[in-house]
């Protein structure tokens, strides 16, 4: 048993040596390029995944679940719904936002010509139908 509790407070304090990294990582974002960021952003989504990943095996090993007090439970259940709920703004801020300004390029023509592989037929459509009516005015 006592390997069980070795393993809980080894993770507890990778998780805590893990957010202070993020944390000092957190400051060189701000002054970070685009790259950084994305790296950053990753290397977050990893994390979040391992730790995401981890919750879940934790709440199928019946040892757990089955000595898990209902507080607790609740407590979690709280904590993720609200993460999930801001997973889910965010994900719809940034994607309509870059939709958004992806369709601008278009129309300034300043889009990535290599996006218009990556998005195909249907942008390719839509600009020659802009050239065609540009063409007839």
């Amino acid at each position: 048993m006592s390997s069980f509790y070795d393993n809980l407070t080894q993770w507890v304090e990778l998780q805590k040596k893990v957010k202070e990294w993020f944390e000092s990582v957190n400051k060189m974002a701000e002054s970070g390029d685009r790259l950084e960021l994305i790296l950053y952003t990753r290397i977050a989504f990893q994390h979040m995944i391992r730790t995401l990943k981890a919750f879940d095996n934790w709440l199928q090993d019946p040892f757990v679940i089955s000595n898990m007090p209902k507080e607790e439970l609740k407590h979690v259940w709280d904590t993720v719904f609200k993460i999930l709920l801001e997973l889910i703004d965010l994900d719809i801020e940034h994607t309509s936002k870059f939709k958004d300004h992806i369709y601008a390029l278009e129309k300034q023509g300043k889009l990535n010509p290599l996006l218009y592989e990556f998005l195909g037929a249907s942008l390719r459509k839509r600009r020659s139908e802009q050239e065609e009516l540009s063409l007839s005015m």
